[in-house]
């Protein structure tokens, strides 16, 4: 198919389809002519996936050419590619010289039984949360995160058995993408949601700041 095709059946604009193609999002196409080039359903799966992770996931260019990295190892394996991809979508570290959130961070760990790798992106990103929190006087943010953990263990568990389910190797390493990316857009989505919905069925009528219809 034409890029004018590819455009149409995947709704990316061409000029977008052109800027994928230089930052080395998408492979080149087959040149038919000097100025031609012919791609294939290939083509049309990778951009529709690069395009979810850029406009649901809200992915930069830069976290989507690791992500697509991972993908396209040979040494591919999905123990390797979950990590490649979650540092990949990970926050930033903020909190690195933070020893107050570090203690924080290295205590919920313990408690919940896990390996404390203090070097580990998520680590590094939940320190850097637990030290912006306590910059904007929340201190106390902290005691949520066991809470949280109850919470993330069947989510965790949820996002192995659909990767376990694929019937290839390939859409195992898609899989991986998919629960991750896409699964922290629903996750945050659903989470919006349910805030909502028990946010509602505590107001009263004397409530001053009704919930919004988020």
């Amino acid at each position: 198919m034409r890029i004018a095709e590819l455009s149409r059946r995947s709704g990316v604009p061409v000029p977008t389809i052109k800027y994928y193609l230089r930052e080395g999002l998408l492979p080149a196409g087959e040149l038919t002519s000097p100025n031609q080039a012919r791609y294939s359903e290939g083509h049309l799966h990778r951009l529709r996936l690069v395009r979810a992770v850029v406009e649901v996931g809200g992915l930069s260019i830069a976290a989507v050419r690791e992500v697509l990295g991972a993908l396209d190892d040979p040494e591919k394996s999905l123990h390797k590619a979950m990590g490649t991809i979650s540092a990949a979508v990970a926050p930033p570290d903020l909190g690195g010289d933070d020893e107050v959130a570090h203690e924080q961070a290295r205590a919920f760990v313990e408690r919940q039984g896990w390996v404390y790798r203090p070097k580990s992106y998520a680590y590094r990103a939940l320190v850097g949360v637990l030290a912006t929190a306590r910059e904007v006087g929340h201190e106390r943010f902290a005691e949520t995160l066991d809470g949280l953990a109850r919470a993330a263990r069947p989510l965790a568990e949820a996002d192995l058995e659909y990767v376990r389910g694929a019937e290839t190797e390939d859409e195992a390493l898609e899989g991986v993408v998919v629960g991750t990316v896409l699964g922290d857009a629903a996750m945050a989505a659903v989470r919006a949601i349910a805030r909502r919905e028990l946010s509602g069925q505590r107001a009263t009528e004397d409530d001053p700041c009704p919930p919004p219809d988020a």
